[in-house]
């Protein structure tokens, strides 16, 4: 079951508020009566990570193309402007 607490609490409780996330697992944040944040554990976190990141193994042996996934996206060039004949 997830803890939940309010912002004022959790800043005021912080290191109540991180020890409960590291002994009891992820602890809700609510503001104003709706969720806006969880903190979770970092072990926990970079499990997430690596579970939504896909390996080079799995890229090159998606069926679709691979190509895009593996080029980063380029900048827009910055065109100069022509110089005056006077």
């Amino acid at each position: 079951m997830i803890r939940t607490w309010q912002v004022h609490s959790a800043k005021a409780r912080f290191s109540e508020f991180l020890e409960a996330s590291l002994s009891e697992g992820p602890q809700l944040v609510t503001k104003r009566g709706v969720a806006a944040a969880v903190l979770v554990p970092i072990d926990q976190w970079r499990q997430i990570e690596r579970m939504t990141k896909p390996s080079l193994k799995d890229l090159l042996l998606a069926p679709g193309a691979r190509s895009d996934a593996l080029v980063p996206a380029r900048r827009e060039r910055r065109r100069r402007t022509a110089p005056t004949l006077d």
